[in-house]
């Protein structure tokens, strides 16, 4: 996704990725969209604004920050429902935790600066991520059919990030292979994950499945280290640390798993 930025921008690589993703999804599961109720589309509806304005704050972010920490910040969405309501020490003790890591991400912390508005995106990212989960649970409760709900949702999901695109234009014109790769970001970001993440869930125990789901930060350090390099620094990758340990922590005293945050 973020080789595409050059041609595309943030926005207009997130309305590539969305648009194909939706028609994806819709081809696959086939939703009754006009059988849906009213009752139904009240949740579908901020369900697929808030997967598309996550998408939108996470694609900007990347253009200003490495993968790596964009992901670690967008994790406070799936970490603040995860003790969402707790009253037990421990899990204030694991929010303290990923405070700590966030604050060492901040513009003001000593060390290399990050650039602010890439981190005030990618928090953005994560509230959105949070809503995204408890809406999401709503949506599972309303659709019998959890790849009905998760294509609608896409679809307006694109039509919450069309404007965005279509106003920050192509910086390059598209081409087949700029098409050929958007449709690889939606198949390995939207479609196949999902699959693998419901397939994984059905043969896991579900708290093993969030504490290998907070794994992500230091997966995507990694990645953005081995293929787009992007180093951090020895603070930053505390900072990582500190993130993934208060999420599995979280998971693992809660014993409840945010549902996956790229359907």
């Amino acid at each position: 996704a973020k080789s595409l930025f050059p041609a595309l921008g943030p926005a207009g690589a997130t309305g590539l990725r969305v648009v194909l993703a939706a028609a994806l999804l819709l081809a696959l599961f086939r939703p009754p969209v006009r059988a849906l109720r009213r009752r139904q589309w009240v949740v579908l509806l901020p369900y697929g604004a808030a997967l598309g304005l996550m998408n939108l704050s996470f694609y900007l972010a990347l253009e200003r920050i490495p993968l790596g920490l964009a992901v670690t910040l967008e994790f406070v969405g799936p970490l603040g429902v995860a003790v969402l309501g707790s009253r037990r020490a421990a899990d204030f003790a694991w929010v303290a935790l990923a405070a700590t890591g966030i604050l060492l991400l901040s513009p003001v912390a000593p060390g290399p600066a990050l650039d602010p508005l890439g981190v005030a995106l990618a928090l953005g990212a994560g509230l959105c991520w949070g809503a995204y989960i408890l809406v999401g649970g709503a949506v599972t409760r309303r659709l019998a059919h959890d790849g009905h709900g998760v294509a609608v949702g896409m679809a307006v999901a694109a039509l919450v990030v069309l404007p965005f695109a279509l106003a920050a234009g192509p910086r390059a014109p598209i081409t087949p292979a700029l098409l050929g790769a958007g449709l690889a970001v939606a198949v390995l970001s939207s479609a196949l994950p999902y699959a693998l993440e419901l397939a994984a869930l059905r043969r896991l125990p579900s708290r093993t499945f969030g504490i290998l789901m907070s794994l992500e930060p230091v997966v995507a350090t990694l990645i953005g280290f081995a293929f787009l390099g992007e180093r951090l620094d020895p603070g930053e990758w505390v900072a990582v640390a500190c993130v993934t340990l208060a999420s599995a922590g979280a998971t693992w005293t809660a014993g409840r798993v945010p549902p996956p945050a790229e359907a």
